[in-house]
């Protein structure tokens, strides 16, 4: 059966799907939906004199194969022809599919049943714990022209590859103060991240932890060391702690520039609290320079800094950030 007639054979499915979808409601259930496409594909394409015998493998990208061509199955409930895809490493991949097709029930609104050619549908990448495709029939914006590549050349390229470009594309779509929670393909066991399914309260945590914390976020954030009337200066030091550790800390500028931090060493009241606070945490900032990952600095920094070289980096950035005093000039002077 060549490209051609395996099309024709998907308008034939799609209309005769469209008119029983809408005459029956079962059938707009998802696993009858995929029942019924596949008994018809072997149907119409008998009354074409082609003999076919589509196979449905559970857990098996695409749904529907039929010898070198898949039919990933999609049902949405809503009136959108937009649904979630499988997993951009398509790791359970039918290695005999050279062609894949995309047939979607839309059963909101009018029921209607459509198909379209896969990599033209892929419209977005939903960063969860595994990053999966969106499909849309129709999308004006297909994702893979957004990355520069094919289809075929994304599905050639390593787990890091695909992860380049994902994080690539998904950094273009930050608003201003947002960062990625995930950050590697595939982190090492030290380095192993996902975001907490329980949210703590930073004013919970003991002692160490908020000094080590505090040291962290402090480190990838050198904005605190802003004037206190600029906004926004400690977003990205709590949207890290939040999205990196769990943790929630309302009142984010109470890390660094209240009494309870800036006065630990010293209990004289006035000064710089900001500065006195960081003198506090000069060891545990030492460490976290030593110990965090480097995607954590490409992330916040914007570029990779060798862990020796981390303190003076942050130095220079803090003393471009700071008014009315100089960071390098009272912090880390051994």
């Amino acid at each position: 059966m060549t490209e051609k007639d395996f099309e024709e054979l998907l308008d034939d499915v799609a209309t005769t799907l469209t008119r029983q979808v809408r005459d029956d409601p079962a059938l707009q259930v998802p696993s009858a939906f995929e029942d019924r496409a596949r008994l018809l594909l072997r149907e119409l394409a008998h009354e074409k004199g082609i003999e076919v015998d589509p196979v449905a493998i559970p857990q098996v990208f695409p749904d529907i194969v039929v010898g070198e061509f898949g039919i990933e199955v999609k049902v949405n409930s809503k009136n959108s022809w937009r649904s979630v895809a499988n997993s951009v490493f398509e790791g359970t991949r039918d290695v005999n599919v050279r062609r894949v097709y995309v047939l979607f029930g839309k059963m909101g609104g009018t029921p209607a049943v459509r198909w379209g050619h896969y990599e033209d549908c892929v419209c977005h990448v939903r960063t969860s714990h595994v990053p999966r495709f969106e499909v849309e029939i129709g999308t004006k914006k297909p994702l893979f022209k957004k990355f520069g590549v094919t289809y075929e050349q994304f599905r050639d390229l390593s787990e890091q590859g695909k992860m380049d470009l994902i994080r690539k594309y998904a950094r273009g779509r930050l608003k201003e103060g947002e960062h990625l929670w995930w950050l590697e393909a595939k982190p090492t066991k030290d380095q192993e991240h996902s975001l907490p399914l329980q949210v703590r309260l930073y004013m919970r945590l003991p002692q160490a932890e908020k000094r080590r914390l505090r040291a962290e976020a402090a480190l990838l954030c050198p904005q605190v060391v802003k004037p206190s009337r600029s906004k926004n200066k400690y977003d990205d030091a709590a949207v890290y702690l939040l999205t990196y550790h769990g943790v929630l800390c309302s009142q984010a500028r109470d890390l660094f520039s209240a009494g309870s931090v800036a006065m630990r060493a010293d209990q004289t009241r006035g000064g710089n609290y900001i500065l006195r606070a960081l003198q506090d945490i000069e060891a545990e900032m030492k460490l976290a320079a030593k110990r965090l990952e480097d995607a954590l600095f490409v992330e916040y920094w914007g570029v990779s800094v060798p862990p020796a070289k981390r303190i003076k980096e942050w130095l220079a950035r803090a003393d471009k950030l700071a008014k009315g005093w100089v960071p390098s000039k009272e912090l880390f002077r051994d």
